[in-house]
């Protein structure tokens, strides 16, 4: 059998959580145009992300989520964050969510390839029978993006989130693993 990388592209690498992103963090947890999508409300201090990053080590089954860093292959740079969230063994599924620098060149493959990847870990390595997405109905990139890695929507939750004055929809994204 063939061994597989499943935290290896052809563009990106997904590895852990380092002491030496806590920068990163503290950006993108504090980005508020994601608070929507990440269901923040508040900013996080340097001090509850640097205790957060020395609880990552944690596994997947004990913390119930996985935060992998994503990195351009050949730097070790972070570019954004995978997250496998709401993990529940028992029905073996695991949700997905993903961000990318706003100030990275979007639109150059790197979330398809680390959305892929992270789909591959969650079902070799996790065995997880289906792999979730909830993704507002406005957010077209994300759509085309779940779609193209083979997510099918298979719900609409009316009046879901509200943000800013007004309530958007939510949209359900699946992709089941057949091969059991």
């Amino acid at each position: 059998m063939e061994r597989v990388n499943t935290l290896q592209g052809e563009k990106v690498f997904l590895r852990a959580l380092e002491p030496s992103d806590l920068e990163f963090l503290y950006k993108a947890e504090n980005n508020e145009s994601i608070w929507e999508v990440s269901n923040s409300y508040a900013p996080y201090s340097r001090f509850v992300l640097s205790e957060y990053l020395e609880n990552a080590h944690l596994d997947i089954y004990e913390a119930k989520q996985l935060r992998l860093v994503i990195c351009k292959i050949n730097s070790y740079k972070p570019i954004g964050f995978v997250d496998l969230f709401d993990f529940n063994p028992k029905h073996s599924r695991v949700g997905i969510g993903i961000l990318i620098d706003e100030e990275i060149d979007r639109q150059k493959g790197f979330a398809l390839e680390a959305v892929t990847l992270c789909v591959n870990y969650a079902f070799i390595h996790m065995n997880v029978h289906q792999v979730y997405a909830t993704i507002t109905e406005d957010n077209t990139g994300s759509i085309r993006l779940f779609e193209k890695v083979g997510f099918q929507k298979s719900g609409h939750k009316k009046d879901w989130i509200y943000n800013q004055g007004k309530y958007k929809d939510e949209l359900i994204y699946q992709l089941i693993n057949n091969v059991h």
